[in-house]
């Protein structure tokens, strides 16, 4: 016959070799994480050993060429985006700010085969600076440490499309429109005037904007001056997928 006493300590053997087992449990998940943590940061450096990133504007400059390449030929880089999330979590260290417009045909990471963290990619349709953009482009360059920025305009662009309507043909736009395209049009009332069509409207507006941040005080204009960041226009191609950066 089995006494109160030896089914108390029937039970507490019992509690015993539960929290002992969940205790293993517990470790061997723990043990488990850390594997995958250590597995997660061996893949991420891997990645970054692979495309190194680049550090002065000329550098950057020269890996979105490359990268725009790799593109357009179908040899882009295989770009393993689980490893990096914790990394990215932790901080950002983008090496080129990308003011493209907001057109869904235009990917600025797909287009330059750059893996996640290492863009700053401000969009808005035109592609234009405003106060936002502008405060944007300065966290980019000054906290962040992008030396590198790139205004990119696009064939086919229909914000600059719009524009010429609205100077041409008074065409009336809706709502908030009115407003996008009131930046729009001084760079591409010039290039009308100087007898243009809507490519050289679309290259007018990047080069209005390029000149529009290299000048802009307070802050990117003195780093431009110093050489630490770089200001240049680019116009993606969307029949062929090609970036021809502008001198």
């Amino acid at each position: 016959m089995v006494t109160q006493d030896q089914h108390a300590n029937h039970g507490v053997a019992m509690a015993q070799n539960y929290h002992r087992r969940n205790f293993l449990r517990h470790g061997l998940t723990l043990a488990g994480a850390a594997f995958a943590w250590r597995s997660l940061q061996r893949s991420a450096q891997a990645e970054a050993a692979k495309n190194p990133q680049p550090i002065t504007p000329e550098q950057g400059l020269s890996e979105l060429k490359a990268g725009n390449h790799r593109y357009v030929t179908g040899t882009h880089l295989h770009h393993d985006f689980g490893p990096e999330r914790p990394q990215l979590a932790l901080s950002q260290h983008p090496f080129a700010i990308i003011l493209s417009c907001a057109d869904s045909r235009v990917a600025p990471e797909l287009a330059f085969d750059q893996s996640r963290g290492r863009l700053f990619v401000i969009r808005i349709a035109g592609n234009f600076v405003d106060d936002n953009g502008l405060a944007s482009a300065e966290y980019g360059a000054a906290v962040l440490g992008a030396p590198l920025i790139v205004v990119l305009g696009h064939s086919e662009c229909g914000a600059i499309k719009s524009t010429i309507d609205v100077i041409t043909k008074n065409k009336e736009l809706p709502g908030h429109l009115p407003k996008l395209v009131s930046y729009l049009k001084p760079p591409v009332q010039q290039a009308l005037n100087q007898g243009g069509s809507l490519e050289a409207a679309i290259r007018q507006n990047v080069v209005t904007n390029v000149g529009k941040l290299q000048t802009a005080e307070p802050v990117i204009a003195p780093l431009a001056k110093e050489k630490k960041v770089e200001v240049v226009g680019a116009l993606y191609e969307l029949s062929t997928g090609r970036v021809e950066f502008l001198s």
